[in-house]
This record gives C-alpha cells, structure tokens and sequence, in this order.
C-alpha cells in the first residue's frame, strides 16, 4: 500500500531536530531506521502529518564512556552496538540480546533507540534496558529529562515519551567484575520476534550470587522484571538445582499474550524453561 502524504523533513543538528518536533506537536513523527515505522506507514496504521527524519543527526550516533556507564546514542544501529568494543566489554548482555534481532540487514538499518521508542513488549530491547537499570535520556525544546527503563515503557508500544519528546540516548551502568550475562530467546523461524525472551545478569563473589537481575520479553503490554527469580537466587550458589527452583517462579506477576505463536500458559512454561536456561549459561561464563 501507499502511505497517506506527508511533509518531510531532515534536520542537521539535535537543535534542528528537537525544534522541528516542537513545530510538529502531535502531528510529527520521528523517523530513526525506519524498520517497524514504514510498515505501519505503509499499511496505514500511522498517520503523521510530519516525518522528520534524523539519519543526519550525528550526535544521536554516538557510543561514549562516561566512567561508570556508557551512553548509547538512539540512532546508533543495532550492528554499531553488537561490534561497539566498550559495549561488548563493559555492558555485554546488550551486544548479546542485540546480535539476536532479525537479521543483518535490518541490523545495518534498524536503531537501538528506534527499538526503545516503539516500545514493542515482544521487541528484544526494551527488558535488557529493564535489566540492565538504564536509562533514557529525553529532549525536547522545554528541557531534557532522564526517564528510568523501568517507567519508560508504559503499555503495549506506548512509551513515555510525550508528544514533542526526542529519545536521544540511553545511559547503561557498567557492569563490573564478576558480572555474567545471557540473553535466551525462542522464536518459531529465523527473524521472527520473539515468542518469550529473558534477559539476564547475575553477579558472583566466589559461589555466592551478590546480585541478580532477570527481566522477560513478551509476557506482558511491557517488560517485566522477574523479581521472584531474582529474590530466589540472591545470597545462595547458581546450582542447576537452585536455578531450576528459582526459574519456577519466572512467570509470576506476568500477563503473557495469547496468539498465534502460542496461548498464555505456554509463554509461561516458556518462561520457566529460558529463564533456568539463562541462568545457567551465566554459570558458565
């Protein structure tokens, strides 16, 4: 289909662009990779009056250390991050889970902020950012704003951002020594968005785990923090036996989808299975 018309523009600068979503209010759209916004553009799902399109914004791009986290910039892509040497050694769970979207085609194309924007619950992105207790750095012409991960992602592909709000980056706290990271995905084909994912970090002090944070794709209209898992494993050893105990409560407090890929009740036996899986790679590494 043809998408409905619409005026497009293409600032130079994070100025230019913060000021031409000020002019556009609620009638602009940002346009990052593009990945999830054309179809629906396409298809007629979305109706912006104005796109303004950042692919020449070059302050968006950038993967800086700030010391005791890194900011990841909303328009770096998703193949910048996986091969980003800070992000694969300070902050390895978002390489991990980023290396799994689609393909490398869209990878080249498709944005980490665009991803976090959409605040799609079955996207990959957004629990990491859960996990990982990021958070979102917001402009717009009023002022800027830091939003944690945990309140930016509102309902199923709402975030918090308003109207005339730009998400520029994401902070992402270190993780230091003796930190492990895993991101388990199960989806039916090659590309597909997953079924159920789980994101997880857990931090060790010899055989005692000191810190564990577990957070699920597509069990609920956002991310979810699995915060049984969590509380289940802290102050005792990751056994096969303690993580296959803790998994069992994975899907506590969720409000998994029912769909074609699958009813409720298998996202949560879904849950159980990728979590203890999850929990058990970071045992290894």
């Amino acid at each position: 289909m043809i998408p409905p018309e619409f005026e497009y523009v293409r600032p130079g600068s994070l100025d230019e662009a913060v000021s031409a979503l000020a002019d556009a209010g609620e009638d602009g759209k940002p346009l990052a990779g593009g990945q999830s916004l054309m179809p629906l553009l396409r298809m007629r799902l979305a109706y912006p009056e104005v796109l303004i399109d950042l692919d020449r914004v070059p302050e968006l791009r950038e993967i800086r250390d700030l010391g005791d986290a890194l900011f990841v910039g909303a328009m770096a892509t998703h193949h910048q991050v996986v091969n980003d040497p800070l992000v694969q050694r300070h902050v390895p769970l978002l390489a991990q889970a980023t290396a799994t979207v689609a393909d490398p085609a869209v990878r080249h194309r498709g944005t980490f902020g665009g991803a976090l924007a959409h605040a799609d619950p079955a996207s990959d992105l957004p629990a990491v950012a859960v996990a990982l207790d990021a958070v979102c750095n917001v402009r717009s012409a009023r002022g800027s704003r830091d939003i944690p991960a945990a309140d930016f992602f509102v309902d199923w592909m709402t975030s918090a951002l308003e109207p005339d709000e730009l998400l520029v980056g994401v902070t992402v706290p270190k993780l230091g020594p003796g930190w492990s990271t895993h991101y388990e995905k199960f989806h039916r084909t090659a590309q597909a968005w997953a079924v159920v994912g789980v994101a997880c970090a857990v931090r060790r002090e010899r055989d005692t785990v000191t810190d564990c944070r577990v957070a699920l794709t597509n069990m609920g209209h956002a991310p979810v923090r699995a915060t049984a898992v969590e509380q289940g494993l802290a102050g005792g050893p990751l056994t096969d036996a303690t993580a296959r105990q803790a998994a069992e409560h994975a899907a506590e407090g969720t409000s998994p989808p029912g769909d074609l890929h699958g009813s409720a009740e298998y996202r949560a036996h879904l849950a159980r299975v990728l979590t203890r899986r999850a929990l058990l790679a970071t045992a290894r590494t």
